[in-house]
């Protein structure tokens, strides 16, 4: 089983990279690969520069490692309520190439925040998102108060009924990616 976890979020610091792929690690015998989507920066979409463009090498090879996963862990972080801006225009070119961009996969969607509101907001848009995104959504979890219940020595949810949560998440990803390969 092959896992993409990423961050939808540039910051090399980023506690949603952290978080997914402390979830990611529960799942048994999975292999776990990771991007960091800073790797493929683009200008800021608009037709007149696709037109120009064409579709870029980094948005097929984004493409390629989701086309290469059985499923998908994305952690959101949340800028003024909604997607970053890397996020957004990653998924904007990405999506002229392949309209659902996560070619439905199972996908777990995670948020995480250091203040209370746990980055719902981001998460309960990309919940909308999936269908237009081509995500198969088994899960979300969001995780306030980030750096009060995530212990960094270990990288891994240290509040017990939050990591049950997540724990219980990871078991639906891994049901669904196991179903998926079955099928």
């Amino acid at each position: 089983m092959k896992i993409l976890a990423f961050a939808a979020s540039n910051n090399p610091q980023s506690i949603n990279q952290q978080l997914a792929l402390s979830v990611a690690r529960l799942l048994p015998q999975a292999e776990v690969v990771s991007l960091n989507i800073d790797d493929y920066e683009l200008p800021i979409y608009s037709e007149q520069r696709e037109a120009e463009l064409g579709s870029p090498a980094k948005v097929t090879a984004f493409l390629q490692q989701i086309a290469e996963a059985d499923g998908l862990i994305i952690s959101f972080a949340e800028h003024n309520g909604t997607f970053t801006a890397a996020f957004k225009n990653l998924y904007d070119w990405a999506s002229r190439s392949q309209r659902h961009i996560f070619q439905h996969k199972p996908a777990l969607f995670l948020s995480a925040a250091p203040g209370a509101g746990g980055a719902q907001s981001v998460l309960q848009a990309a919940v909308q998102a999936a269908p237009f995104m081509g995500a198969r959504l088994v899960g979300t979890v969001s995780v306030p108060n980030f750096h009060q219940v995530f212990d960094t020595q270990y990288q891994q949810v240290k509040h017990t009924p939050l990591f049950l949560q997540l724990q219980q998440a990871a078991l639906m990803l891994h049901q669904q990616v196991m179903q998926s390969k079955a099928a």
